[in-house]
C-alpha cells in the first residue's frame, strides 16, 4: 500500500458485555434503518432474536434474513442479488462463515457491514478478505473492513471453549508471521511496513500479560485480533498475521483426515515455528497452559505424520512468501520437537 492511501478502518467499535442487545441503537445512531442480515446456521435461537429485538426497539427494520449456508463465492454473490435495494447496511452475526459472507456481500454491495460475531475463534471478523471458497478452491477474496464491529463479550463467553482456545492460537501466531516478515526482509528485500508490525506486536503482547477467559480476557482478545485485521489492511498484505504457521495449517487443511479448528493448527504451528525462528517459547507456552489450549489440543491429539508431511508441503503452498520454513529442510528438526518437548508431551499421536 502506498503511503499517504487511506485506511479504511472501522468506524464504530464496541466490545464489552451486553452490546448485542444494544445493535439497535448503535444502528440508529447512524441512521440505519433498513438491515438485512446474514446469520450463521445452526446460531442458537435466542441469540438471533437478542439482535432482532434491539433492531426493532429502536426502530430499525430488519428488511431480510439470510442464512449464511455456504461460505463460497457463489453463495454469497446469489446473496447479493437478492439483497434488497432498499438496505441501509448489512450485518453479519454469528461465526467465521457468516461474517465472511456477509462481508463479502456488503462489499458488493457498497453498504456499510456490522461485525457482530458470536465467538472469537480467529481475526477474520475484522480483515479486509473474505475467506470463501471459489470452484471448490479456498480463497482469500478482497473486501473492506467492517464499518462497525460489535462483540458482545458475554455472548462470546457462552460460546464452546474450543473456540476461545482457536482464537488464543490465531492470534500467537502474529509472533512468528512478524518474525517471518522480518525474515524476508533479511533474505529478499521484501519491505517491512513498521507500523502494521508494531500493531501486530503490540495486540498479542497486551493479550499475552493477562490470558484469562473471563470478560476481560474476552475483551483483550477480541481487541487484539480485530487490530491485527486493521494491521493487515494498513499494509496491503496478510504479513502482520500470517506466516509460516499459516502454511502448515493450510497443508493440514489439504492432506489431513480431518481437519481442526484454524486457530487449533495455528496455535500448535505457531510454538513449533517459534523454535525453528530461534525466538524464546515460554510466553507462548505460558499463555497456552495459561488458557487451557494444551489441554484441549491433548484431549484431541493431531497426527504425528499427517502433520510432518504439512511441514514438508508447506513451503510449496505459497512460493512466493518467504519464511523460516524457506531457509532449510525442516522436517526433521520438527520431529525432534514433536518427540522430545515437554509442552508437546500428548498433543500428538501415531
Amino acid at each position: 500500500m502506498a503511503r499517504g492511501t487511506a485506511v479504511d478502518i472501522p468506524t464504530f467499535v464496541r466490545i464489552k458485555p451486553g452490546a448485542l442487545d444494544r445493535l439497535g441503537i448503535y444502528a440508529a445512531r447512524h441512521r440505519h434503518r433498513r438491515v438485512a442480515m446474514i446469520v450463521s446456521e445452526g446460531l442458537p435461537a435466542a441469540i438471533v432474536e437478542r439482535a432482532e429485538h434491539s433492531l426493532r426497539a429502536e426502530g430499525a427494520e430488519r428488511i431480510d434474513r439470510i442464512d449464511a449456508g455456504a461460505a463460497s463465492f457463489e453463495a454469497a454473490s446469489a446473496l447479493f442479488a437478492r439483497l434488497p435495494t432498499a438496505c441501509d447496511a448489512v450485518v453479519g452475526l454469528g461465526g467465521g462463515k457468516a461474517l465472511d459472507v456477509a462481508k463479502y456481500v456488503a462489499f458488493l454491495a457498497g453498504r456499510p457491514m456490522y461485525a457482530v460475531p458470536s465467538s472469537l475463534s480467529n481475526d477474520g471478523f475484522c480483515s479486509p478478505q473474505s475467506s470463501l471458497t471459489l470452484g471448490g478452491a479456498r480463497r482469500s477474496l478482497t473486501a473492506r473492513l467492517p464499518f462497525a464491529v460489535v462483540v458482545d463479550t458475554a455472548v462470546c463467553l457462552g460460546a464452546p471453549v474450543v473456540l476461545w482456545w482457536s482464537g488464543v492460537g490465531d492470534l500467537a501466531a502474529k509472533v512468528t508471521a512478524v518474525r517471518d516478515w522480518k525474515l524476508s526482509y533479511h533474505a529478499s528485500g521484501e519491505p517491512v511496513d513498521d507500523f502494521a508490525a508494531l500493531l501486530s506486536d503490540a495486540t498479542v503482547s497486551q493479550f499475552l500479560a493477562r490470558p484469562t477467559r473471563d470478560d476481560e480476557g474476552m475483551r483483550l482478545l477480541g481487541t487484539a485480533l480485530m487490530l491485527n485485521g486493521i494491521a493487515m489492511a494498513v499494509c496491503g498484505s496478510s504479513r502482520p498475521a500470517s506466516g509460516s504457521e499459516h502454511l502448515i495449517s493450510h497443508a493440514l487443511d489439504a492432506i489431513s483426515s480431518r481437519p481442526r479448528l484454524h486457530g487449533l493448527q495455528v496455535g500448535v504451528a505457531t510454538y513449533l515455528v517459534s523454535r525453528l525462528q530461534g525466538q524464546g517459547t515460554d510466553r507462548i507456552a505460558e499463555a497456552f497452559d495459561r488458557t487451557g489450549f494444551w489441554d484441549g489440543i491433548r484431549a484431541d491429539p493431531f497426527s504425528r505424520a499427517e502433520w510432518l508431511e504439512a511441514v514438508r508441503l508447506a513451503p510449496s503452498i505459497n512460493p512466493g512468501r518467504y519464511t523460516v520454513l524457506s531457509t532449510r529442510d525442516c522436517v526433521g528438526e520438527v520431529a525432534g520437537m514433536i518427540d522430545g518437548d515437554p509442552a508437546l508431551r500428548g498433543c500428538f499421536e501415531e
